[in-house]
């Protein structure tokens, strides 16, 4: 019997290629210097009418990627997408399932300020913890209130408030 993950992503990846599903894409940018980031993007589909053009999620680069590299990478493998190499100034896109999208969106919108390493562990390890439900609460309530900044605080808190 499979696993209510393996089901659940593969839903929720279906549901997006069919195009009953929300759309988001994986941009990898390299700049001048080889200095690469993600970035997560939604797309307009059917099931956000709202969405124009796309909308801008999150985007991860420097030192806090470095960290999380091997994670986000193994992550981004088990849903086919191989970031390999890119000459410095280019793009490349892929498109990616919701449940991944919201985990990354949100792991990337509370780290990218960070600098302290092991917060930066602490916090990545408490979003890979997060069910579906709660990852998309967070991400929702950094994307559209009104102090964003104010949430992913919150959050950051949460996640490295030592245990007794």
């Amino acid at each position: 019997m499979p696993n209510m993950t393996d089901t659940r992503t593969s839903k929720s990846a279906s549901s997006s290629a069919n195009g009953s599903g929300p759309a988001y894409e994986l941009r990898l940018l390299v700049n001048k210097h080889g200095d690469w980031r993600l970035a997560i993007w939604q797309l307009p589909s059917p099931s956000t009418p709202r969405l124009q053009s796309p909308e801008y999620v999150a985007t991860l680069r420097g030192a806090a990627l470095r960290i999380v590299e091997n994670r986000v990478i193994k992550q981004l493998s088990r849903a086919n997408i191989r970031l390999g190499s890119l000459a410095p100034g280019k793009q490349k896109r892929w498109p990616m399932d919701e449940d991944l999208s919201l985990t990354l969106g949100l792991l990337f919108r509370t780290l990218a300020p960070m600098k302290k390493l092991d917060r930066i562990r602490q916090v990545a390890d408490g979003i890979d913890q997060m069910s579906r439900e709660e990852a998309g609460y967070w991400l929702a309530m950094a994307m559209h209130r009104k102090y964003p900044r104010r949430v992913l605080a919150a959050l950051r808190t949460l996640l490295t408030l030592p245990s007794n």
